[in-house]
């Protein structure tokens, strides 16, 4: 099923091919759980997340034309009652995950290429103990961006990189 993506350069919708390797890489299905997509574009990370057995997904999205489509998105595919969108800034998600009590199985960050800073969040993330201890971060970014080995106690496992693109997986260790 084909999802809209905001036209432009405002957002960078993850590629078919890159996601269907991301998603090979770490699991092709999930037995529930909760995915948190950051800088959520068209939503298909958290779409695709749940068609392959996730439970429940959070997306924040701070674009209102962007947040239109992910609502329209997720309205075409059925799974309104499994989204919760947020419009706000990627930086406000530990207080408002903390605050819905939400335990992160999936965490996916793509924010634009120009921000490596938001990367930076996921510590707050883990330090705020808001990932389970199974739970799989993902960074999708520019291929020439250079991403620490570990955040806290999650470890890198995997890279790989496709065209410009480069995947860093990270999962719990120790």
């Amino acid at each position: 099923m084909a999802l809209k993506s905001l036209p432009g350069i405002s957002t960078r919708p993850t590629s078919d091919k890159v996601k269907e390797s991301l998603f090979n890489r770490i699991g092709p299905y999930f037995d529930g759980g909760t995915v948190v997509e950051l800088f959520g574009g068209s939503g298909s990370i958290a779409i695709e997340a749940l068609s392959r057995g996730m439970e429940q997904a959070v997306v924040f999205e701070k674009n209102a034309k962007a947040c239109a489509i992910i609502k329209s998105n997720v309205e075409k595919c059925r799974l309104d009652d499994q989204v919760h969108i947020e419009r706000k800034d990627a930086r406000q998600a530990v207080a408002i995950l903390q605050q819905k009590n939400v335990v992160i199985d999936l965490l996916f960050v793509d924010p634009p290429y120009a921000e490596v800073a938001y990367y930076d969040g996921i510590r707050d993330l883990v330090s705020q103990g808001l990932l389970s201890e199974e739970a799989t971060i993902v960074c999708e970014h520019e291929k020439k961006v250079v991403l620490p080995d570990a955040y806290e106690s999650f470890i890198r496992v995997n890279s790989a990189i496709y065209g410009n693109t480069a995947i860093t997986i990270y999962e719990k260790r120790g």
